[in-house]
């Protein structure tokens, strides 16, 4: 069972989130939090696996709160909830740690198929947003050095070009005919070999080094 906390100031969006949730039979919702600050208290009470995260809120906002949940619980997987106009925050949630982004017009069903993702450690993210992401993160200071890609193996650089696109371990996997657990060998060294922090952070690696679209 996939544990969930839901945070966003508005009761209607979260009495939605937590009807979706509730009608997925691997799906639990553990607690609904107003602000960011009642978001870090309750993850550390109710432990989840997953906090779907609002970014504007009062009080606290979303990525504070992303940051300093992960501070206190690095394995929890945080997927961001934006509008589509709010490209301001969407690299600065990655960079504090979201696994993934989705805009708040996203389907039941992608909403769902999110949740699971991000607690199977990949990262979802509502069409086209990865895409703007990476467009404003081109040069950015605190994504990992390219100077590293010379130690990758080529397969290696094949599972970071992969990343770049988005795919999640399982569509990896299919594309370079290799199995998951392989996907996840590659993924782990390359993380090590670049300092790389998350998912995320290869995934921009790539785009910085030129491999996505190549």
């Amino acid at each position: 069972m996939i544990r969930v906390l839901v945070v966003d100031d508005q009761e209607l969006v979260r009495s939605g989130l937590r009807m979706l949730c509730e009608s997925a039979p691997d799906i639990e919702i553990v607690g609904e939090a107003r602000n960011g600050s009642e978001a870090v208290r309750m993850a550390g009470d109710e432990l989840p696996d997953v906090v779907l995260m609002d970014l504007r809120m009062p009080v606290m906002d979303g990525i504070s709160a992303t940051r300093s949940i992960l501070a206190n619980r690095p394995s929890v997987q945080v997927v961001a909830l934006t509008t589509f106009d709010d490209d301001d925050h969407l690299y600065p949630a990655l960079a504090a740690g979201a696994c993934g982004l989705l805009t708040k017009d996203s389907s039941p069903a992608e909403l769902l198929t999110a949740i699971r993702r991000a607690a199977n450690g990949e990262n979802p993210f509502s069409t086209g947003v990865l895409r703007r992401v990476m467009d404003r993160a081109v040069g950015a200071d605190d994504t990992p050095a390219a100077s590293a890609l010379p130690t990758l193996t080529d397969r290696e650089r094949d599972v970071l070009t992969q990343l770049g696109y988005g795919l999640s371990n399982a569509e990896i996997a299919e594309r370079l005919t290799v199995s998951v657990t392989t996907v996840k060998t590659h993924i782990a060294a390359v993380m090590d070999k670049t300092g790389s922090r998350s998912r995320v952070h290869l995934a921009l690696l790539a785009v910085r080094a030129g491999l996505v679209g190549a």
